[in-house]
């Protein structure tokens, strides 16, 4: 009987207004077990940066993958956020018998996949994967915010918090903005 390999996979960043929409494809290691895995929005930022470190260094194998603002905006996010996570399971270097995703469909892979709704809280590698790819996401919005300092990046990570839709309305978008979505349009007067 084939040993069976599961792979996780989540991503990050399917609201915001700003920035790439993170993948993350996990395959944990048995023999070295990771406490404290959950949804990564149900754990702080501290934990998340040290579970970030313990996937890596124990995981099988992992990939971390994006899709591009561009992408974002000429696929659509939901598209994109598949596109995202297609590339962090076809990126394994271990190849899973069987992918589990988060959320209610599974991107366009030739594994067999499940997708589990809220399967960031109730698989172990879908946690894994929901964590290494909000951590990189995050990573990258506090970049950018040492890019464009005004925006607040590092603060809001590009969600569409109060104050970031007011910063959007006075000073207009950065490149790094998703040109499709509705209050960027109505900021750039699209």
């Amino acid at each position: 009987m084939q040993k069976i390999i599961l792979a996780g996979s989540d991503e990050a960043g399917r609201g915001p207004l700003a920035g790439e929409v993170v993948a993350a494809a996990v395959i944990l290691d048995p023999s070295k077990p990771i406490t404290g895995l959950n949804d990564s929005k149900k754990l702080s930022e501290k934990k998340r940066e040290a579970l970030f470190d313990e996937i890596i260094e124990k995981a099988a194998s992992y990939c971390i993958a994006s899709a591009s603002v561009q992408e974002i905006d000429s696929l659509n996010i939901l598209h994109a956020s598949m596109l995202a996570m297609k590339r962090s399971i076809e990126g394994l270097d271990i190849q899973p018998t069987h992918v589990e995703v988060d959320g209610n469909r599974c991107p366009d892979i030739s594994y067999p996949c499940e997708a589990i709704v809220q399967g960031d809280g109730k698989v172990a590698e879908i946690s894994a994967a929901s964590i290494l790819a909000k951590v990189t996401r995050d990573r990258q919005m506090v970049e950018m915010d040492k890019k464009y300092p005004e925006y607040g990046f590092a603060k809001h990570k590009g969600y569409p918090t109060k104050i970031h839709r007011e910063i959007l309305e006075q000073l207009g978008a950065t490149p790094e903005h998703r040109r499709s979505f509705a209050p960027v349009k109505k900021a750039l007067g699209l």
